[in-house]
């Protein structure tokens, strides 16, 4: 992956941050988009040589497309396009405001974020397409409905990408990283555990961006809650 062009869409915090620094340590030009400049400037610090900086709110629809073509035209093109802008809340009392930010946020502007990256490396050539979903997404959960439910919306959406690339014989990659518990400030769920540091979680979505693999699950213990999670029977899910 030494010397790819790579635009990680969300890197002011958190593990979009820990990824951008892991790529550019690696050699990566990493282009870094969020909506917090002042953060942005503070990690491109750390090695001016390998970043390019483009602040921006991911949710502006009318503006958004512009800035990503600012971007990757700052990069000198696009290899990888890393989508981490995504947030969630615990919402037990079904305060809408707060849904509707995370469906603003996890659904609309996610998927432009998605449709851009995809055409764009559709016209190209090739490309890979990578995004931060949620073992969240497998099942429904009481204590933040719309988070579960718009990272399910990510995961099926990158599914029906990776269907579209493979139908049209594009040279495309799609990979979901589907992390379980890491430690940053959006990890709020009440009850968490094999909490992973940031630095391991970036090297283990660094890895799997290497192999170029369809999921990864982060930590790769999580592999083994997905699967009992989808599996787990109505009932005793409803129960939880």
């Amino acid at each position: 992956m030494n010397e790819k062009k790579i635009m990680v869409i969300g890197a002011s915090s958190g593990i979009g941050r820990a990824l951008a620094d892991t790529l550019a340590s690696a050699g990566s030009i990493v282009g870094i988009a969020g909506r917090r400049e002042a953060l942005l400037h503070d990690l491109a610090a750390t090695r001016p040589d390998r970043y390019r900086v483009h602040a921006f709110d991911v949710t502006e629809a009318n503006t958004c497309i512009a800035h990503l073509e600012t971007l990757a035209k700052a990069m000198g093109g696009v290899d990888a396009v890393v989508i981490s802008a995504g947030g969630g809340d615990v919402n037990e009392a079904l305060d809408f405001e707060v849904e509707r930010k995370m469906i603003n946020l996890n659904v609309f502007a996610f998927t432009q974020l998605a449709d851009w990256a995809f055409n764009y490396f559709k016209r190209q050539g090739f490309g890979h397409l990578v995004a931060i979903t949620s073992i969240a997404g497998i099942r429904g959960s009481r204590q933040a409905p719309a988070y579960s439910a718009t990272k399910s919306y990510q995961i099926t959406y990158l599914q029906g990408l990776r269907q579209k690339a493979h139908k049209e014989r594009a040279s495309i990659t799609v990979t979901d990283i589907c992390p379980g518990f890491v430690d940053t400030p959006s990890a709020k769920s009440p009850m968490r555990f094999w909490v992973a540091p940031l630095s391991k979680a970036a090297g283990q979505i660094y890895h799997g961006m290497h192999k170029r693999r369809k999921v990864v699950y982060v930590t790769r213990r999580w592999r083994f809650i997905a699967w009992l999670y989808r599996w787990l029977p109505a009932q005793l899910h409803e129960r939880l």
